[in-house]
């Protein structure tokens, strides 16, 4: 009798692909908040660069190499993490789904890894912490005149370490946002700017963000702020060589090759251009993380071969938080890492440390 045979596809779960998440989030949320999330800077060059870069790369096959069962655990500033891929910082989480941020953070203790918490979302550092402590473990601040008392906060809460965004001293020029008129609930960003308790409110910050009235900081004064920090500081937002030695100097354990997902600068360099420019400033020792552009599993793989320890998404998390919560999270961080388990397979890679740029090759023009 012939043995029944199971598919390798998947037949009951909600969502096969991404593609059918991205299709799902953009007929729940409305058209103006899909557009702030789905947009970016000026004439979107940037963000379209950030995609363009991936298509230059190919991986090499690796036939017969005797990789069967791959392991994408890897660490991480001194944690174990089961997947190399981490969620963003955004704000404004109740927009795409209820519990937002909150959601986030279970789904990725489910999968054994890290959300960087935001500074602008809508539940408080505490709350997200008590949440999923284990996933919870990186918290976001902006470099403001707030950031040490901030950072005191998130010392006490529990963190391990936080994120400084370093390229957000203005917000991007978002044409979208403004073709749309786009006026959010900004009591949906105030769940750790709520004015009270010497926190700053919501108004506060972001009236001057939005408007040039920020005090705009420089690398010195990052420095003298972080010296006042408990805990070891990762700078977000870096995208050149001189900002990275600029970002060790001011004292950070990590750095976050990023051009805000194409939200800020527009033209701006794709951040997978200036990945490896990067990686051969600082050297193999310093931890890197990569965003902007990550929406496939072999996006994640020709991250990592081109100088990143690990990814983190954002829009890719906010589909799957618009399309399904929790649970739609948490398809993305299974897909993600499904599609990067088989990429290693078929490129021979055993585990995260051999996926280095020997596997890959440039396409041909």
């Amino acid at each position: 009798m012939t043995a029944q045979l199971d598919s390798m596809y998947p037949t009951t779960v909600d969502f096969g692909t991404l593609d059918e998440i991205h299709r799902a989030a953009r007929a729940v949320l409305p058209a103006a908040v899909f557009d702030f999330v789905e947009g970016g800077a000026g004439r979107e060059i940037t963000l379209r660069a950030n995609r363009d870069a991936f298509d230059r790369w190919r991986i090499l096959p690796d036939p017969m190499s005797g990789v069967a069962n791959p392991s994408t655990r890897t660490s991480l500033l001194g944690r174990t993490l089961e997947t190399p891929i981490l969620t963003a910082p955004f704000g404004g989480d109740a927009m795409f789904h209820a519990e937002g941020h909150l959601a986030v953070a279970r789904a990725v203790q489910r999968h054994g890894t890290l959300t960087i918490v935001p500074e602008a979302g809508s539940y408080s550092y505490e709350q997200i912490r008590a949440a999923a402590p284990d996933a919870a473990g990186i918290a976001q601040l902006h470099p403001f005149a707030h950031a040490p008392d901030v950072a005191e906060r998130i010392y006490r809460a529990g963190y391990a370490a936080l994120c400084v965004t370093v390229d957000c001293p203005v917000g991007g020029f978002r044409t979208r946002n403004m073709a749309n008129r786009f006026a959010p609930d900004m009591r949906q960003f105030g769940g750790n700017l709520t004015g009270r308790d010497g926190a700053p409110g919501v108004a506060e910050v972001f009236g001057k963000l939005l408007k040039h009235g920020a005090a705009a900081w420089n690398w010195a004064d990052l420095r003298e702020a972080a010296a006042l920090f408990q805990l070891p500081w990762i700078a977000k937002g870096v995208l050149t060589p001189d900002a990275a030695e600029q970002a060790l100097a001011a004292g950070a354990c990590a750095i976050v090759v990023s051009n805000h997902g194409g939200r800020q600068l527009d033209p701006a360099p794709a951040s997978l251009d200036m990945l490896p420019r990067i990686r051969a400033a600082v050297g193999p020792e310093l931890p890197i993380l990569f965003d902007s552009g990550i929406r496939t599993g072999s996006d994640v793989f020709l991250a990592l071969a081109l100088g990143a320890n690990a990814v983190v998404i954002g829009r890719a998390a906010i589909y799957g938080l618009a399309a399904a919560g929790e649970a739609g999270v948490s398809r993305v961080l299974e897909l993600l890492t499904e599609e990067l388990r088989t990429l290693m397979t078929l490129s021979g890679a055993a585990t995260i440390d051999r996926i280095d740029a020997t596997r890959l090759i440039g396409a041909q023009p």
